[in-house]
């Protein structure tokens, strides 16, 4: 019976549109057909009329016995490429990944995933308290909130970013709808396009999504084990003379490492001598010792906007995040976020508030750092004993980043790991360079210890031994 012709149509215009915006890139190979029919609930005869549909188009070349490979494009795609790639264009790529990195397929297994596993986070128990936050609500639950965000949990930051160490005012944060937000409103206030930005390299790259969006050129700033290699962002900030670096301090996203004391003084001492604003993302806050060295807590806030959120220790539904700055900046922010996005949740700042006033929560975040430190120590060593090189040794950690042997492209072995129906973060994701070929991987800890990984990984490490 021959396939509907809508769907496969569909299907292999779907594909089209991601060779076109580089999710796949000329020499890649595409799903398997068992695993893109998988993937999308589709026979296998749908697929492979999709795929002879981009041979027929020109997008894709079958080669016998190992699969369906995109074609390097002709002069006459290329150009009508170039044409159409606006700023919109060049993020969509970045669109794609973050789609397949937030899909869950029934049975699969997502070991590049970017949040803890959900029962770590069960024992904050959100289903105990809407009762108490709309019972304590009822006459602003139905309207926009503060431009600045509800003000007791604003209070309530204020004391914990004293824990940090970072002296800041509730006049000095804003909250926001999510830390993505938060970066948003700082994307659209600092950055023209055309601006030179830095960013960590590797990064987190919804962030280079943003920046693309913004017309912003980003440069990367290498990372170490020790944080942003200082020698490379002293050069690059005389050749470029950039205004904002955007950076990780604590559990780094993707390599899991902790800036260093001496390295966050030698980058603050550059950020003076060269007028260098620092936005200091710390997503995984909750997960690190409040002493924890944080470029905010060194520099007063004076050159750095510190950036917050809740989604890896309470629930990513909530959308709960904020900045830290000057009282004047934090101003500007709140208006801006008020002409963009009105107003950010009330609703969900209010639970947020609940839930951190709640005694049960420091045993929450107590039992959290735990189950990460007992996570992290066991990832490592069973990374270890399949032959990866790690890139940095963190007795805590969502994220660790690592390199496997016999796999200088850590994309075809994401590519071979997805026919077993475990999914990877290969290290082209998190790259400043899109096209740059990484054998780095990033590693959840919480995932990695599934029953399921492991005797993958050392099946399809044989077979390329082989």
């Amino acid at each position: 019976m021959p396939p509907t012709e809508s769907i496969f149509v569909q299907l292999a215009d779907t594909l089209e549109r991601q060779i076109l915006e580089g999710a796949f890139r000329a020499g890649d190979k595409l799903p398997s057909l068992r695993a893109l029919a998988g993937q999308r609930g589709l026979g296998k005869n749908t697929v492979v009329a999709a795929f002879e549909l981009l041979v027929a188009r020109g997008l894709v070349e079958p080669r016998r016995g190992a699969g369906f490979f995109v074609k390097a494009p002709t002069r006459a795609a290329a150009a009508a490429a170039e044409d159409d790639a606006g700023s919109l264009g060049r993020a969509m790529g970045i669109v794609w990944l973050m789609r397949n990195q937030l899909r869950e397929e029934p049975g699969q297994l997502n070991v590049g995933d970017g949040f803890p596993p959900i029962e770590w986070l069960a024992g904050a128990r959100l289903d105990r308290h809407h009762h108490k936050v709309a019972r304590g609500g009822l006459g602003t639950l139905f309207r926009y909130g503060n431009r600045f965000g509800y003000e007791p949990l604003r209070q309530r930051l204020v004391r914990r970013l004293a824990d940090f160490g970072i002296a800041a005012g509730t006049r000095q944060t804003v909250l926001t709808h999510g830390a993505n937000e938060a970066l948003d409103i700082i994307v659209r206030y600092f950055v023209p396009p055309g601006a030179v930005v830095l960013a960590d390299d590797p990064g987190y790259y919804p962030l280079f999504g943003k920046l693309h969006l913004a017309g912003a050129r980003t440069v990367g700033v290498p990372r170490t084990p020790d944080g942003p290699d200082p020698q490379a962002l002293e050069q690059l900030l005389l050749r470029h003379r950039p205004r904002v670096f955007f950076t990780q301090s604590l559990a780094h996203n993707p390599t899991g490492s902790d800036l260093a004391p001496a390295v966050a003084q030698r980058v603050l001492a550059l950020a003076r001598q060269h007028n260098l604003l620092i936005v200091e993302n710390d997503p995984l806050a909750d997960f690190k010792p409040p002493q924890s060295t944080r470029l905010a807590a060194l520099d007063g806030l004076e050159r750095t906007l510190y950036v917050g959120s809740f989604s890896k220790s309470l629930s990513a539904a909530l959308r709960v995040g904020f900045i830290a700055c000057s009282a004047d900046l934090a101003s500007d922010l709140a208006d801006l976020k008020a002409l963009v996005h009105v107003s950010s949740s009330e609703y969900c700042e209010r639970t947020v508030d609940t839930l951190l006033g709640e005694r049960q929560y420091l045993a929450h975040l107590a039992h959290l750092r735990r189950r990460v430190a007992e996570a992290t120590l066991r990832a490592q060593e069973l990374l270890q004993g399949l032959g990866a090189e790690l890139f940095a040794q963190t007795p805590a950690s969502l994220f660790l980043w690592a390199r496997l042997p016999g796999a200088p492209d850590a994309l075809v072995l994401a590519q071979a790991m997805l026919e077993r129906q475990v999914m990877m973060a290969p290290g082209r994701i998190f790259s400043v360079d899109p096209e740059a070929v990484s054998p780095w991987s990033r590693f959840n800890v919480g995932a990695v210890l599934d029953p399921r990984f492991a005797p993958a990984l050392q099946t399809v490490l044989r077979q390329r031994a082989g």
